[in-house]
């Protein structure tokens, strides 16, 4: 019926006429669907070669013009401690002021006492912080002092950068550990000369606080990137359904305060912090060499190389001899000390091994296969950021 039976061509059938394209070519069915498979498959292929972008909240990766956190210092004193207090005459000065605000006269030399300390007292004030709010209080000791353990901290003002109060610090400190020292012997656990007060500050004032000039305002990114700030930018646009958003610059957008939302600007910092952004992050490796711990992000490639590694131990042995006198010897002999050294070297034999990655799981295999210790890897991975096979960014830290 499709113009190939003798009664279709003694009709004058034409090959245009009620055909299959691929019968009237002269095509087999089956070779151009297993074509058209194979077209497919290289289609999804293509696609899954694609790096996959993450998606992350704008809250996640960015901030707010104004929504910053404050740091606040101030002195005090910690008492009530078990012997384990100053030596000096840092902490006593300090009492002999305190009692003289207070109405009693002391001479600083008449305190003699190492159940006091004094400390460095800090905290951090978050954003929109308000009076009466409580937050933590860090206390450490600078004089030398060798545990606060058991020791309360008399109240003590807290500064910012203008020299301005903005909250007071007081309470017992707790250092979430011990110290206990003997004659021959001592016991620590953490670290007995920092503690902190949970909740031990009391905000007494508010910081001045800017969220913009009222017709626009500034979304800062914790790490900059060209690609982050497009898709932000972007995605704010899409959201009002007009051109708010400009990027200034690749870790800072511009958002122009849409009229309906010029008395809500709340609602619309929630709406935008909502919003999920693609992040595409930089290859990079994070080395340790103090812990030898190594991070790979999954970005990270590696060209096709071969590496061999190897070890190289050298081990040196000394078995000082005694050589005596023998019986009967001459007058003045002496007993000789003869040194005995004994050096031996092992060295390891490696292969050439072939290592690649394009996935991060394809890394992590290649590497493994290696079998090496992380210290070695760190190595490796330097040498194959010199020879140009790492495509990533390599930060020691």
């Amino acid at each position: 019926m499709y113009g190939h039976s003798d009664e279709g061509r003694r009709n004058g059938m034409n090959s245009s006429e009620g055909a299959a394209p691929y019968l009237t070519s002269g095509k087999d069915p089956g070779r151009v669907w297993g074509a058209a498979r194979y077209f497919l498959f290289i289609l999804l292929c293509a696609f899954l070669a694609v790096p996959e972008l993450r998606a992350e909240r704008i809250k996640d990766i960015a901030k707010f013009e104004g929504v910053r956190e404050n740091q606040l210092i101030g002195y005090g004193i910690v008492v009530g401690l078990d012997g384990t207090g100053d030596k000096g005459k840092t902490a006593v000065q300090g009492i002999a002021n305190m009692l003289t605000r207070m109405g009693v006269t002391v001479d600083p030399k008449d305190v003699k006492s190492k159940s006091i300390a004094a400390a460095v007292v800090t905290a951090t004030l978050p954003p929109f912080a308000k009076p009466g709010m409580k937050i933590d209080a860090l206390v450490s000791t600078i004089g030398d002092a060798g545990s606060i353990q058991g020791g309360t901290l008399l109240l003590a003002p807290l500064k910012g950068p203008d020299g301005m109060v903005y909250g007071l610090a007081q309470g017992p400190v707790s250092i979430g550990g011990f110290a206990a020292e003997g004659e021959g012997a001592s016991l620590q656990k953490n670290h007995p000369t920092a503690g902190k007060i949970p909740e031990g500050v009391t905000i007494e004032r508010e910081p001045r606080f800017t969220l913009g000039n009222g017709d626009e305002i500034r979304l800062f990114l914790q790490k900059a990137d060209f690609a982050t700030v497009d898709g932000i930018t972007r995605k704010i646009n899409e959201e009002f359904q007009g051109e708010y958003a400009f990027p200034i610059d690749p870790s800072a957008v511009k958002v122009i305060v849409p009229p309906h939302f010029r008395e809500n600007l709340i609602g619309m910092i929630t709406r935008i912090e909502d919003m999920d952004v693609p992040v595409d992050m930089t290859a990079r490796v994070i080395i340790n060499e103090r812990t030898g711990t190594i991070v790979i992000g999954n970005n990270v490639r590696i060209s096709p190389v071969a590496i061999a590694h190897g070890s190289l131990a050298i081990e040196i042995m000394e078995q000082p001899e005694v050589s005596q006198p023998l019986p009967f010897a001459p007058r003045g002999s002496e007993t000789v000390v003869v040194p005995r050294t004994g050096i031996s070297i092992n060295e390891q034999k490696a292969s050439l091994v072939q290592v690649s990655g394009v996935t991060l799981g394809e890394v992590v295999r290649a590497l493994n296969t290696l079998g090496v210790t992380p210290r070695d890897l760190i190595s490796i991975l330097q040498a194959l950021k010199a020879a140009g096979a790492l495509r990533a960014e390599l930060e020691i830290i």
